[in-house]
């Protein structure tokens, strides 16, 4: 069995049996990819089925200078997936990467924004563009619903339920999950939606966020938007789109969502995903200790 052969079956089997996105699945191919280039260069004529765990360790130590330690956790995580799914289809009987175990690293907190920095940018939406009732619409629901920008880009008309405020999310590995649609998001995209939205192709009926050829957004046009309002308000933060998706979370917390409410809306699998959100709100934390703490009344 070869390598090229190997990949493609594991990438069938990341779309079709675990749903990944595609970037996840370019992701994991990557790792696999970058790990054949080192046999490569080693000159080693084996095949999948014969990479073993002295060659996976000589990879992993000689690669690992050049990459961060939640880089290299990441790739230790895709050629873990690849071997399960070798012994998943019965082409080996044990992982060679079984025992190795991912670096620790320091968890990054997340950039937020303020409520008063959201409503900057939102207020320097310049609404005479011929796309600034569409950018408002996508930054109101980005902090109103803390969605993904991959799942923003994919919202369908079909998906939005007004009358009961809330918004059908495909999010990732195809799990779907319902959140709120805050007031103010709602309000723009019906004014998007009546006003300013138009496309001649039937394929974009239902996609909700449409270019100004009436075709749907990539990721890296929402990326775009956020970056040039940023610029145009200059901010020194490092912002995103996944910025108010991290904003969205903090300040609910902070106005007392408990994290299981929280982990429900953001589709996080994982509570401990969640609990980053505490992390960024210390302050809060020490009021509510100030307010409540028999010894601090």
């Amino acid at each position: 069995m070869n390598w090229v052969n190997t990949i493609k079956l594991f990438q069938n089997y990341l779309k079709i049996e675990r749903g990944l996105s595609n970037n996840s699945i370019i992701n994991y191919t990557n790792d696999i990819e970058s790990l054949l280039d080192f046999i490569k260069i080693k000159k080693l004529e084996i095949s999948p089925v014969e990479c073993d765990k002295d060659i996976i360790k000589e990879f992993l130590y000689k690669t690992s200078p050049n990459i961060k330690r939640s880089s290299q956790s990441r790739r230790i995580s895709g050629l873990k997936s690849f071997f399960n799914f070798l012994i998943f289809e019965k082409i080996i009987d044990t992982s060679p990467i079984e025992n190795i175990e991912s670096p620790k690293s320091g968890r990054i907190l997340p950039e937020t924004l303020s409520v008063k920095e959201i409503e900057t940018l939102i207020d320097s939406i310049d609404l005479n563009h011929p796309q600034g009732y569409r950018n408002k619409a996508i930054i109101e629901t980005l902090y109103g619903s803390g969605l993904r920008v991959s799942e923003l880009i994919n919202l369908k008309i079909s998906d939005l339920y007004f009358d009961e405020d809330l918004i059908l999310v495909n999010g990732k590995g195809n799990k779907q999950r319902l959140v709120p649609m805050g007031n103010m998001s709602k309000k723009q995209i019906k004014i998007y939606i009546s006003n300013y939205r138009i496309t001649k192709e039937e394929k974009y009926r239902d996609i909700l966020f449409l270019n100004r050829n009436g075709k749907g957004l990539s990721r890296i046009m929402v990326f775009n938007v956020v970056r040039d309002l940023a610029k145009k308000n200059n901010f020194k933060k490092n912002i995103s789109p996944h910025t108010f998706r991290h904003s969205f979370a903090t300040h609910i917390l902070e106005n007392g969502a408990d994290l299981r409410t929280i982990q429900q809306m953001m589709g996080h699998e994982n509570i401990t995903t969640t609990e980053i959100y505490m992390h960024l709100d210390s302050k809060h934390l020490l009021n509510e200790l100030e307010k409540f703490h028999p010894r601090n009344i």
